[in-house]
């Protein structure tokens, strides 16, 4: 249920046009002024770290995203993880698809065609969000970005309190969907604790109200506070959901938030290393996904990273999960170099050619085979599918990938009617 319109740039362009000098960087949870914005930005560049905030002064982020949407060389498209993953799924011809978020005048016009908006989700105004894209390499004073990502933040209020989230479940009787996808949640954590608590009481009501035996997908986004996370993990929407899509940043956020395994790991250093991610994944349908001795639904994760991919699934449940790990690792490649197909002139393996599959239990040490490129391994009734991707040297786009990886996956994923 959110979606917006990104404005994409630079951001050291941004930071130079709105006259910040380099800084040294600094963490903040939420950004309250454009010393913030500035001090933030650095500290993640540093890193290479993708990351998502909310900015809490509307008058100043109004300024900003001014400054950014009128800058030579910003691009406008269309945003918001539920509206991309729309507009991915819409460009197969066979497929209509319900988008329920707050939608302005500027992000009617770019979406799809096989789009449909209720007029209940139309508003007069629309919700930016400013995409500040870095290059591997690049430097803005002392601070160089070991890999290429982008630091996102808004100042929105109508996703972020999941405005349209009733007028989507209403909307479903009528259009009758073969599957749901839900996004957004993380941007509630702009609200107030109390305000967060009662709309995601609200959200799993609403949830609760879909029919059992249509999937739901949810896609996580970039999180920074641990309760509101173990919240949404333990007591209410991962039992409801079927199917879950994640980055390694939001893998290790969650099991910190839950004192989960390798939750004592501050950070990922380089490639994430596929065994501690495995483990994860495991530990969360253990822990949160169906068995015979628990009600949940959830019974599929996709994981997404730079250099790699894992699907991980409750036997039983889903078919074709080759093709689905694949498919999304391929539209990983093509989105981000914007080609139509693999250009291997354009891309290059990041990926590791041998890993263990864990480091909790005996593990197996697989080494990869360039003829067969999905490996698969089980562990107690879980399966695993691991890809690597074909990573873009120089990419054009790196804004939605995860949307895009997730929706070919969940495209090509068959699941079994229980």
């Amino acid at each position: 249920v959110n979606a917006c319109v990104d404005v994409v740039l630079s951001g050291v362009k941004l930071l130079e046009a709105l006259g910040l000098e380099p800084s040294d960087g600094k963490n903040h949870a939420v950004l309250s002024s454009r010393q913030d914005l500035r001090e933030a930005f650095a500290h993640f560049m540093e890193r290479g770290a993708a990351a998502e905030r909310f900015f809490s002064d509307a008058e100043a982020f109004r300024d900003i995203a001014r400054t950014a949407s009128e800058h030579p060389a910003a691009q406008l498209y269309v945003g918001g993880n539920a509206a991309l993953i729309g507009q991915k799924l819409a460009t197969n011809p066979d497929l209509k698809i319900l988008l329920c978020g707050p939608v302005g005048p500027k992000l009617h016009e770019l979406l799809d065609d096989n789009v449909v908006v209720p007029p209940e989700s139309m508003q007069e105004r629309d919700e930016f969000h400013l995409i500040l894209e870095y290059q591997a390499g690049e430097q803005w004073g002392r601070v160089r970005a070991p890999a290429a990502n982008r630091f996102i933040f808004s100042h929105d209020l109508s996703n972020g309190a999941l405005n349209m989230l009733e007028v989507f479940v209403s909307s479903l009787d009528e259009f009758q969907p073969d599957l749901v996808v839900l996004s957004g949640l993380h941007m509630m954590e702009g609200q107030s604790k109390e305000m967060r608590q009662r709309r995601l009481m609200e959200a799993v009501a609403s949830i609760s109200d879909i029919p059992t035996d249509i999937p739901i997908h949810l896609e996580l986004a970039s999180m920074t506070d641990q309760d509101f996370m173990s919240n949404i993990m333990h007591q209410q929407v991962f039992p409801l959901v079927n199917s879950i899509g994640l980055n390694e940043q939001e893998l290790l956020f969650l099991t910190q938030a839950a004192s989960g395994p390798h939750a004592s790991l501050a950070s990922w250093s380089g490639i994430p290393d596929v065994g501690v991610v495995s483990d994860i994944l495991f530990w969360i349908l253990k822990e949160h996904g169906r068995t015979a001795e628990r009600a949940s639904d959830l019974t599929r994760i996709h994981f997404h990273t730079l250099a790699y991919h894992i699907l991980v699934t409750v036997d039983g449940h889903w078919g074709n999960q080759a093709a689905a790990v694949a498919a999304g690792a391929r539209a990983a490649g093509t989105q981000a170099c914007a080609t139509d197909t693999i250009d291997a002139s354009k891309v290059f393996l990041k990926a590791p050619l041998e890993f263990v599959t864990s480091h909790t239990e005996a593990p197996s040490k697989i080494s990869l085979n360039p003829d067969e490129p999905v490996v698969q391994w089980h562990r107690e009734g879980i399966s695993f599918h691991f890809t690597p991707v074909l990573v873009c040297k120089d990419p054009v786009r790196t804004v939605g990938l995860g949307d895009a990886i997730s929706a070919e996956g969940l495209f090509y994923s068959e699941v079994y009617p229980q």
